[in-house]
């Protein structure tokens, strides 16, 4: 099991999140410093932003810190299943700490599991208190312990809607 220990003093990780959101030009600027500070924080191996359009029932990879496997082009229809009804309907976290877990709901489980990941948190976005998008955050499996779960809901929800806001400016 991994270690759960979390970075005792975040406040260096949050101003050089603030000090580079402040500075991006662009909403790649603005994701890298969402990435760092998920990092710094609560740690990630893949760290991706899907966007959504319920209008339109379509989800699009905005950005990824692995282009070669989870590149952000195109869109792929919403399905409604388990993980819809908690990060949609509930604007819960998706939580999954094994690779069962994760197939059973998202079809690239294997090549999850080849990048060295088994555990998940899928964050939602709330704009104007709609679903606008998810954080989606993976580490090796059994890593998303309870107080990794509540340190990235307490750490990374605002600073994930400020990026997601100043991502649709620039």
């Amino acid at each position: 099991m991994p270690d759960d220990r979390l970075p005792e003093d975040t406040s260096e990780a949050l101003s050089q999140f603030t000090d580079t959101l402040a500075a991006a030009t662009s909403a790649e600027a603005a994701y890298n410093a969402l990435c760092a500070l998920t990092k710094a924080t609560v740690g990630a191996k893949l760290f991706t932003v899907m966007t959504v359009d319920m209008a339109a029932m379509l989800a699009c990879r905005t950005y990824t810190d692995d282009r070669e496997n989870y590149p952000t082009s195109g869109t792929k229809p919403i399905e409604m299943n388990d993980w819809f009804e908690i990060v949609h309907g509930q604007h819960r976290s998706f939580v999954a700490n094994t690779l069962e877990e994760i197939d059973q709901v998202f079809p690239d489980a294997e090549l999850i599991g080849a990048l060295g990941c088994g555990s998940v948190i899928n964050l939602p976005v709330l704009i104007g208190g709609e679903l606008a998008a998810t954080i989606n955050i993976l580490h090796e499996p059994g890593y998303y312990t309870e107080a990794r779960v509540e340190a990235a809901k307490t750490l990374l929800t605002l600073p994930a809607m400020a990026t997601l806001a100043l991502a649709r400016q620039l």
